[in-house]
């Protein structure tokens, strides 16, 4: 649709298969953000991706501690191949808080767009905080169900549903397939 930006939340190794924090189908997601970004649907994209805040207060100081071994893993925290391959064409922010709107680009990017199309990992942390603050901003979102995944199918079908009792007024939840065919 005309206006949509496609964000692309925090693909990075630490959440693949083999990861720390391996997601219950982060390559599946990764497959369906590429099929999004290579249909043409959205006008543009923006990657974002999570990195320790090196100066952090109150609990992110213990966040920090628990997490110090991945935080320091610069792979883990590197984007996936294919999504640092998208990199080239469209730009890459850093984040050191759940939501991917407390980076300021970022937010007034998706104020500016006409939707915003969710994609990404861990879809019942960055992911939902993200949509909650996009909602609060009162951005039109929409929540593509199989290009975000969570840390295991529960936690993903919890999200779903909570987002569920949100739609179709607050965001829209679609399938990758429905959101190239423009439905």
């Amino acid at each position: 649709m005309k206006g949509d930006l496609l964000l692309i939340i925090d693909m990075q190794n630490v959440y693949a298969k083999g990861g720390e924090w391996e997601c219950c189908d982060t390559e599946g997601a990764a497959q369906n953000i590429l099929r999004a970004v290579d249909s043409g649907a959205a006008e543009s994209a923006i990657i974002t991706k999570f990195i320790a805040d090196p100066n952090p207060r109150g609990v992110w100081k213990d966040y920090n501690a628990k997490y110090k071994k991945i935080n320091d893993d610069k792979n883990a925290n590197e984007l996936l191949p294919q999504i640092a391959a998208l990199a080239s064409r469209f730009p890459v922010y850093q984040k050191s808080k759940y939501s991917s709107l407390s980076i300021p680009q970022v937010r007034e990017a998706c104020l500016a767009a006409g939707r915003v199309v969710v994609s990404g990992v861990v879809d019942d942390c960055c992911v939902l905080a993200t949509v909650f603050e996009l909602i609060d901003a009162g951005v039109y979102t929409v929540y593509l169900t199989d290009a975000t995944s969570g840390l295991d199918k529960e936690k993903a079908a919890a999200t779903e549903l909570t987002l569920s009792g949100l739609a179709p007024l607050h965001v829209k939840l679609m399938t990758t397939k429905d959101f190239i065919e423009g439905k």
